[in-house]
């Protein structure tokens, strides 16, 4: 089996939207798992997430779940999840959605280094990075 490195982000009871918008970004399979499929089926977080994957058709992989019972949310500090590549109208769309609704601290325009690039955080808390490869 292959190794991987995806991303797995934490939310605080709103992993279910969030993982189903990341579906209508990025598309493909989304599979979610609650806790109440695992054992805590009497409990308030039965319905909440424990488990979400979605793997996009072109390969990415976006992992996240809800906090589990008695751990306290922390939003995203420090880190970013970044998208790169040379297919600027797929790379556009997946900005347009990711920075609807949320918050563009950098606007996906052309850079000193001569690509585009952007940086927004997405409704749910998560920032992105947004960078198309320009072709010379």
């Amino acid at each position: 089996m292959t190794t991987r490195l995806n991303p797995y982000l934490s939310f605080d009871g709103d992993a279910r939207r969030a993982m189903e918008f990341y579906r209508d970004v990025f598309g493909g399979e989304l599979r979610l798992n609650t806790f109440g499929e695992f054992g805590l089926a009497d409990t308030p977080h039965a319905d909440k997430i424990m488990h979400g994957m979605l793997e996009s058709p072109s390969g990415l992989m976006l992992m996240g779940a809800d906090n589990p019972p008695g751990m306290e949310y922390e939003p995203p500090g420090g880190m970013s999840v970044s998208l790169s590549g040379d297919n600027e109208s797929d790379l556009r769309g997946c900005w347009e959605k990711l920075s609807d609704g949320g918050s563009v601290s950098v606007p996906l325009e052309k850079q000193m280094w001569g690509d585009v690039f952007g940086m927004c955080t997405d409704r749910f808390g998560v920032p992105w990075l947004v960078n198309i490869s320009t072709q010379d």
